[in-house]
């Protein structure tokens, strides 16, 4: 029987192969350096029968493989046979894949339990269809058993390059790949570009899944060394400060591994803004060469804030589960009550695992880039379908109202059977607003956002950045973002809002909420001017109010008011989702005469001494055990607490002269408490400088305010001699004082005729201009 040769590529094509009693699976390489043979084209059909000879092992393989492809089920490499003489394999089994059974290890034991979450599907079922070569003395290998049936039914062949043995990404689909890839198309894209390409996918030879495992593995080889750059970064900040934290999966010799870093000041702003985070993956499209991704979250202002970075090498479901557990831990355990992601399998399954009481929530943004894609052939074919999606996504104000706009949507241009749309319908909970409103999202609207996940290093990553220029840009990134929460906060502290109406409220929001803040509640209250309110319902210490805009009764949103608590609840769930109170309750506190905002409607964490004092949750103070963060946290608690002396202090001459007794006393108590080491005296064998922080925080608990810290002891004499000297120093800090302010207001005079000065320039200067 003559054979010819057959052209295959020498690349690696995976076989399970198993020996006996054992589940090992192993990758067998066809090298094109030896000869495979195929049989002639016109006895294709061919089927393998005792006697038959190859010129080699592979040969007999890729004959038993390709009749395999006609037959419709998948091959793999089971037993062998070797020499007692030089250990050479004589003796080979191909065998179907169903072939057997799959063994089952300590299945019973707790250990085995806890580790598999997801048992495998089960795929063997005992076939015992399979082919026998044993090589001659010649060099040749014959057959010398087969077994041609099956106990299970065969693939048909529109579906036969689903199967394992038959999958194989060729030499050419490897540089059309790269090539789509370097120009920023993503798998599906890829693959499809295949598909048109081979006339088919059954003639591509592979799925998407394995465009996807080649494309990260390609990733991997572009990254190279530049990982080592990183890892060089962390190591040197983390000498620097002890608290800036960071990881790599499987150890630090791992260099093509993912790695987590947080730095302190990223730590410490989880403790006041980690309510709500976004794990942004933009970076991890084709379109970038950069495949990292970073923890968000936003701050007092509105801005992006950043809770951690990491670099996603391998993106399995087990590395996702260990990037978030090393998150977590590096925010001191507390998990966010909400948090943003793309839409993604792999990450739903880790969010689950490792934080199952925190919401997930589907960057809306990203489903929608999908539809372009899933749906190209329906907006080409109909324009006007992108904008009733949105209309239908957006603008429900009940679950009942889009249940129903999207199933019409779905039968007006019949796609009931789309499955893309079938999956992101079954997952709707997860990214249409109106599941979502009764959780915290600290965005100002429920249905209108941004263009995407607001990504805290836009301007400085693009398509063309590596991982050794981001390691240049991070730093850059961190001190703009910096400069501009600074630029907010000397906004909100030295310049006032315009008030727009004569309500208490309004002036009472623009003495604590931040600048942005404050806006966005004066819109809210403006708007009430346009609202109704009427009570429908009426129980024993609950009302019902309906509150509608004039003119639009049959658009009315309801309020169930508690006035004896002064708490109320609005359908349109503005508060609960964005932490602001809603048009619809300010609207009802009008009517009822509430005519200050109750305290439990402002979010500390939108305010303006957001950083102060007690932080997010009491148990995330572990997070600030370290020396050198803990000292970051107290310098920037007490300058926020001394900012508030010098607001109030400065208003009049008798409260400036008690501020400054009081910061005197403060400061000969703090040189007290450092020449001792931080304590005052000792009682009962403690030092009152120890026991100090555990008195107040149990104060606080409590709900007093007390300082928790107790005079020194001193004899008469001792004390008389302190007073006098106390009060020396006290007349002499008088004095200065006295003499700054008489300065300031020297200073201030001056800038107030310079001021008057350039005025009449000015107007010298119009009237010139109207002369000429």
């Amino acid at each position: 029987m003559e054979f010819e040769p057959l052209g295959i590529s020498p690349d690696v094509i995976e076989f399970d192969m198993i020996s006996l009693g054992e589940n090992t699976s192993y990758s067998a390489e066809i090298s094109g350096a030896g000869e495979i043979y195929a049989l002639e084209e016109e006895n294709t059909n061919l089927e393998p029968h005792e006697g038959m000879e190859f010129e080699s092992e592979e040969a007999a393989k890729a004959f038993y493989n390709s009749y395999a492809r006609r037959v419709g089920f998948s091959t793999r490499v089971s037993m062998s046979r070797r020499s007692r003489r030089d250990g050479a394999i004589i003796q080979r089994s191909f065998v179907c894949a169903k072939e057997g059974f799959r063994v089952e290890k300590d299945k019973f034991s707790p250990d085995s339990v806890a580790r598999v979450k997801r048992p495998r599907t089960e795929t063997r079922v005992g076939c015992k269809a399979i082919l026998v070569v044993k090589i001659q003395d010649n060099g040749r290998w014959i057959v010398t058993g087969f077994v041609k049936e099956h106990n299970h039914d065969l693939v048909p062949p529109d579906k036969v390059h689903c199967l394992r043995s038959h999958r194989h990404v060729s030499g050419a689909a490897k540089s059309l790949i790269d090539t789509l890839q370097g120009a920023g198309i993503g798998p599906s894209g890829i693959m499809s570009a295949l598909i048109k390409e081979y006339g088919g996918i059954s003639n591509v030879g592979f799925t998407e899944r394995d465009c996807r495992n080649y494309m990260r593995s390609s990733k991997q080889r572009t990254l190279g060394g530049d990982t080592q750059v990183l890892l060089d970064y962390l190591r040197e900040k983390h000498c620097e400060n002890s608290a800036f934290f960071y990881d790599v999966q499987g150890g630090e010799d791992q260099c093509m591994s993912n790695i987590f870093w947080a730095d302190p000041k990223a730590r410490a702003n989880y403790t006041y803004f980690g309510d709500t985070v976004t794990f942004d993956t933009t970076y991890r499209s084709n379109r970038y060469r950069l495949p990292f991704a970073p923890f968000t979250g936003v701050n007092h202002h509105g801005q992006p804030v950043l809770f951690g970075c990491a670099l996603l090498v391998n993106e399995s479901e087990a590395s996702f589960v260990w990037l978030f557990k090393t998150w977590f831990s590096a925010m001191a355990g507390q998990p966010p009550v909400s948090i943003t992601t793309d839409h993604d399998r792999v990450i739903r399954l880790a969010i689950t695992e490792v934080f199952p009481a925190t919401r997930h929530r589907f960057c809306k943004w990203h489903i929608f880039k999908e539809c372009q894609e899933k749906l190209s052939h329906v907006l080409s074919e109909n324009p006007s379908f992108e904008a009733e999606l949105h209309k239908c996504v957006n603008l429900p104000e009940s679950i009942d109202e889009f249940e129903c706009c999207w199933l019409s949507l779905v039968d007006r241009y019949d796609l009931g059977e789309h499955e893309w749309l079938q999956m992101i319908y079954a997952d709707r909970w997860q990214w249409v607003p109106v599941y979502l409103r009764d959780t915290f999202f600290a965005e100002m609207s429920i249905t209108q956002r941004g263009d995407s996940m607001n990504s805290y290093f836009d301007g400085y990553v693009n398509a063309s950045t590596t991982l050794h220029q981001f390691v240049k840009l991070y730093e850059k990134a961190l001190e703009s973002r910096y400069e501009k929460e600074v630029k907010a906060d000397y906004d909100t502290m030295n310049t006032a809002p315009v008030l727009k109406t004569p309500s208490p409220m309004e002036k009472q929001a623009a003495s604590f909420y931040t600048r942005k803040l404050f806006i966005k509640f004066q819109e809210e209250l403006v708007e009430t001017l346009t609202f109704m309110a009427s009570k429908v319902e009426d129980e024993e210490s609950t009302s019902t109010y309906q509150v509608s805009k004039y003119g639009e009764t049959h658009k009315a949103y309801f309020v169930k008011y508690c006035i004896r608590e002064m708490k109320a609840n609005c359908s349109c769930q503005m508060f609960e989702f964005s932490g602001l109170i809603c048009r619809h309750i300010l609207t009802v506190f009008r009517v009822t005469n509430v005519l200050t905002l109750p305290s439990h409607y402002v979010l500390k964490r939108w305010t303006r001494n957001a950083k102060s004092g007690v932080m997010l949750e009491e148990h995330t103070s572990d997070l600030l055990n370290n020396s050198r963060e803990s000292l970051t946290f107290r310098y920037n608690n007490l300058r926020y607490e001394a900012l508030k002396y010098v607001d109030e202090g400065v208003k009049t001459v008798e409260v400036y002269n008690v501020a400054v007794d009081a910061l005197q006393e403060a400061a000969n108590k703090v040189a007290i408490a450092k020449k001792n080491g931080g304590k005052f005296a000792t009682v009962n064998g403690a030092s009152k400088g120890d026991c100090a922080p555990r008195q107040s925080n149990e104060n606080n608990s409590g709900g007093n305010h007390h300082r928790g810290l107790d005079q020194p002891q001193f004899s008469e004499d001792e004390e008389e001699r302190r007073i006098q000297k106390l009060t020396r120093q006290l007349e002499r800090a008088r004095r200065k004082c006295e003499a700054y302010r008489a300065n300031l207001l020297s200073v201030l005079k001056d800038i107030e005729q310079q001021k008057l000065q350039l005025t009449v320039k000015v107007q010298n200067i119009k009237l010139g201009m109207k002369d000429s």
